[in-house]
């Protein structure tokens, strides 16, 4: 059965992929992005006219209805928990948190007669910090928190499912390489291809809640629940020491007071 599909972010990344991969399987697909290209409906997701004018384009072009709406768009720019969040730390949280529930509430009236699905995307920084992720993770756990918001509102009327990728290779880790903070070598790095088939299965599949885009994340979510939070603090204290040892991390404004004390430790 063909499915009506709008998605955020597609310009590029987790969005972009999925949007070819619906296409794939016979869905109208309809993305949304902030630089569109390649027939992209134009949309800053941190605006509400741009937001309510880009999602009444989509619904037209689906025919006036939609079956499911992917929540992709988002940005990583480091900031420190010591500093006082500047315009980087509000854009995080604007983009990522506020710009999913924009996007979803002016969907929501076309989801609700359809019975349909909002797939929010999340990540696995929801579940545990890592140093200068700050905005980053706080906007991936209220992703969390405003799906379980919605699905106590109008979970009788539609699916909510939350997805956490873990690190995958696409551009919204730049800034955090550029600033010396980069994932790369500190987690195991996940196939773009995971994260878009577990959309594809929150759209087609059978309907679930929470969507770890692997066995192995799937595996250390849980864990990660259950185990005590100074220990899962520890066991990233000494990853993260590794890493300064062997120079995985630069020395710059941001980093250079946990680096000093990370590599004397």
């Amino acid at each position: 059965m063909s499915k009506r599909v709008i998605i955020t972010g597609a310009a590029s990344g987790i969005g972009e992929a999925s949007v070819k991969a619906l296409r794939e399987r016979g869905a109208e697909v309809v993305g949304l992005d902030l630089n569109p290209s390649d027939g992209l409906v134009a949309c800053d997701v941190t605006d509400q006219a741009s937001v309510d004018n880009a999602v009444a384009e989509a619904l037209k072009q689906l025919g006036g209805g939609a079956d499911a709406l992917v929540n992709c768009a988002g940005i990583g720019l480091p900031q420190s928990a010591t500093e006082t969040p500047g315009p980087d730390a509000l854009r995080v949280l604007d983009v990522n948190l506020l710009g999913t529930w924009r996007v979803t509430a002016a969907a929501l009236p076309a989801l609700r007669a359809s019975h349909g699905r909002v797939v929010n995307i999340s990540s696995g920084l929801a579940h545990l910090a890592v140093p200068f992720a700050t905005a980053y993770g706080a906007s991936k756990r209220g992703v969390v928190g405003y799906s379980e918001q919605l699905r106590a509102e109008v979970g009788d009327e539609l699916t909510v499912t939350t997805v956490y990728p873990g690190y995958i290779r696409t551009p919204i880790h730049d800034a955090s390489r550029s600033a010396g903070v980069g994932l790369e070598g500190m987690v195991p790095a996940e196939p773009l291809s995971a994260a878009v088939e577990t959309i594809v299965r929150a759209i087609y599949g059978k309907p679930a809640r929470d969507l770890a885009t692997t066995k192995r994340g799937a595996r250390s979510y849980a864990l990660l629940r259950l185990l005590p939070k100074g220990l899962v603090e520890g066991a990233i204290r000494r990853q993260m020491r590794r890493g300064a040892k062997r120079g995985s991390f630069e020395s710059t404004p941001m980093t250079s007071d946990l680096l000093a004390r990370l590599t004397r430790q």
